[in-house]
Parts: C-alpha cells; sequence; structure tokens
C-alpha cells in the first residue's frame, strides 16, 4: 500500500487566519485547489475549504469576514510515512476530503480523497493495459 508522502500535493497554498474570505477564495480558484492550510507561525492552525467558502456564500457573509470566522481550527492531519488507507479511514470517518500531512509538526503536503482514489485506480488497472 502507498504512503502518504507518495501521493500528497506539495504545492501548499497557505494563509493567515486574518486574511479575508474573498482573498483566500480567489487564491483557491487561481491555483484550483479546493483547500487552504492556515497558518499559526509555522504550524497548522487550520483548514478552510471549498465547503466553508459555500457556506459563507449560502448565509450571505463573503464580505468584511476573514478566514479565522469559516475555517475548522486544528484539523485532523496525518504523517507522510502513514498509509493511504489510514487517510482514507480518517477522512471517511471524519467526513472530509482533504487532510494536512505535516512532519515533525509541520505543513509538509495535503491530501485529497481525489489523490487517494487515484491509487485505488491504479491499483485496479491491469498491469500492461
Amino acid at each position: 500500500m502507498a504512503t502518504v508522502g507518495e501521493v500528497m500535493s506539495t504545492g501548499l497554498l497557505t494563509v493567515d487566519a486574518s486574511t479575508p474570505l474573498v482573498d483566500a477564495a480567489k487564491q483557491m480558484h487561481e491555483r484550483s485547489v479546493g483547500a487552504v492550510l492556515v497558518l499559526a507561525g509555522d504550524r497548522v492552525g487550520g483548514i478552510l475549504t471549498e465547503r466553508d467558502v459555500l457556506r459563507a456564500v449560502a448565509l450571505g457573509q463573503v464580505e468584511g469576514t476573514d478566514v479565522a470566522m469559516w475555517m475548522t481550527q486544528q484539523p485532523e492531519t496525518i504523517e507522510p510515512s502513514d498509509s493511504t488507507g489510514h487517510a482514507a479511514s480518517i477522512m471517511i470517518h471524519g467526513g472530509f476530503r482533504h487532510l494536512p500531512v505535516v512532519d515533525a509538526g509541520k505543513p509538509v503536503g495535503i491530501v485529497s480523497i481525489r489523490d487517494l482514489m487515484r491509487v485505488i485506480l491504479d491499483d485496479e488497472t491491469p498491469r500492461g493495459a
């Protein structure tokens, strides 16, 4: 089974909790990513996802708010050496699609449910096909 470190994305998009929500959403759109890590110093303090942005839009509270109001604080994390199966279990039980990857407590990547699906599909592809 693959490790998280083998499938995670390392081109992290990060913001501060004080970043205006609109600015974070624009950055997510420009980078075509579904989540941004919110740093507290050099540690993960939160995660803001497209679901969070959608919730703010649905409630009409986009303008004038910052990331801190909508992010998930202290999200669960995983280490690069953990298995993709363990990552999938955490994500399924937690009901989320993005999981920050940390090494010695510092962010080094992010793994998405899409990354994990690629592993499954690659494993099911017949060899030589």
